[in-house]
């Protein structure tokens, strides 16, 4: 994962790009048949998030072929830093509006005891849950703490610019 640090800061100008609109291919999410999906691996959440059963976090699931490779290389980030992200929250409202429990829910649903990962389209449209991933993930290579990490998220995105945090528990 260090290899990747360096490529954030440029992710972080191209996802500045990125537009907090919801994009039309996921406006009305639909399961294609005879593509290679099952509803057990491709399913529409409640919240109106896709969401897709791979084998582990090693393989990414396919509703990121479409995307942009930096947005890829996020949800790549999110899958092995799952110890950091549990302990963000998020700032863009998905606790309300989906339910997340931390910045993890925006790309994560659920790790599975066999190892497979239930993935979550919700990062894919939205620039505030993939900037708290990369910073948090930053700032950890940075040598910060789990407590440090989150204040530093906490103090940046609780401004009053932001929806209401996910209902997160605070590291130890």
């Amino acid at each position: 994962m260090k290899k990747l640090v360096p490529l954030f800061a440029i992710f972080i100008l191209i996802l500045s790009a990125c537009s907090n609109a919801s994009d039309p291919e996921h406006e009305h999410h639909e399961e294609k048949s005879g593509e290679n999906s099952s509803a057990e691996e491709m399913h529409n959440h409640l919240s109106g998030d896709l969401q897709e059963v791979t084998a582990s976090a090693e393989e990414l699931p396919k509703f990121l072929d479409s995307k942009h490779e930096d947005i890829r290389l996020v949800y790549q980030v999110a899958g092995k830093a799952t110890d950091i992200l549990q302990w963000m929250p998020c700032y863009c409202g998905c606790g309300d509006s989906a339910g997340h429990r931390s910045n993890l829910n925006c790309f994560i649903a659920e790790t599975r005891d066999d190892g497979s990962i239930v993935w979550d389209d919700h990062g894919t449209r939205c620039q505030v849950c993939l900037e708290i991933a990369v910073e948090s993930v930053q700032l950890y290579q940075d040598g910060k703490s789990l407590k440090e990490i989150r204040e530093a998220i906490d103090a940046k995105y609780s401004n009053g610019q932001y929806a209401a945090p996910t209902p997160t528990e605070m590291p130890a």
